[in-house]
């Protein structure tokens, strides 16, 4: 198609002659929207999962095929609403009760990294209100919990919080060590959005709810993930996601 006000449709000599190479083209466009569907289902907040990764090949989102395949909309509504569909599923949770449920993120930035997230159908920290204090506080202490539980005889330091604008749906609660020692962490963006003022610290969530009755977000946060590179131990700076895994080794426990 040319022209939408005049419509006329250009054939070219090749393509009349050769009606397969169209057909060729069509399916080498389709291939190329079914990857960047693929990129951007890596980029999205992890959904929740059962297994630690343990290779970079448990890190990626299979594309599927056949006629399951989701259509773009379909999948593009799968990873924002993950969570909730994960929260239901028993193999995916390692802990529950009346208020909330404990999964491991499917795709873990650290040895150790857990969700915890309310029954209550919460889409973000917006919607979070006064009403909402005493449920923040106990999936701080359930939190705190899954850590003593599951991860009490290591020596990791760990951190219990939010990001600032999450690309999940479904308010949930980060439980992650401290290493960083993830396949899964990847890239710049993966980094930044643990280490920097973009992930909020759960205490002071909470603290904000209790004062002003909700939560504030700053203007800016998207800056945040585009910083440089830099340690969260001893605030060194790093040119690339490969040399800071290897300088982050230096600060571990033995």
């Amino acid at each position: 198609m040319v022209n939408e006000l005049y419509p006329y449709i250009v054939e070219f000599e090749e393509e009349a002659k050769n009606p397969d190479l169209e057909t060729h083209r069509k399916r080498k466009r389709s291939g190329n929207s079914d990857s960047v569907e693929r990129d951007a289902a890596q980029e999205a907040e992890p959904g929740a999962g059962l297994e630690t990764a343990s290779s970079p090949s448990q890190c990626s989102v299979p594309p599927k095929k056949g006629k399951d395949a989701p259509t773009k909309k379909e999948s593009l509504g799968h990873w924002s609403q993950g969570l909730k569909i994960s929260m239901q599923d028993p193999k995916m949770q390692v802990y529950k009760d009346e208020q909330v449920v404990v999964i491991k993120d499917k795709y873990p930035k650290a040895r150790h990294h857990w969700l915890v997230l309310p029954w209550a159908s919460i889409s973000s920290l917006r919607a979070v209100t006064r009403e909402h204090l005493e449920l923040l506080k106990h999936m701080h202490t359930v939190g705190e919990k899954v850590i003593a539980d599951f991860a009490g005889s290591s020596k990791l330091r760990f951190r219990l919080g939010y990001h600032a604008i999450p690309s999940m749906s479904h308010v949930h609660l980060h439980v992650i060590s401290q290493d960083f020692d993830s396949p899964c962490l990847k890239n710049k963006k993966h980094w930044n959005s643990f280490n920097t003022e973009y992930f909020l610290e759960s205490q002071a969530v909470i603290e904000m709810v209790q004062k002003a009755g909700r939560v504030t977000v700053r203007d800016g946060m998207p800056d945040l993930l585009k910083q440089p590179l830099r340690c969260h131990e001893c605030q060194q700076l790093l040119p690339s996601i490969p040399q800071l895994k290897e300088h982050l080794k230096k600060h571990w426990t033995k």
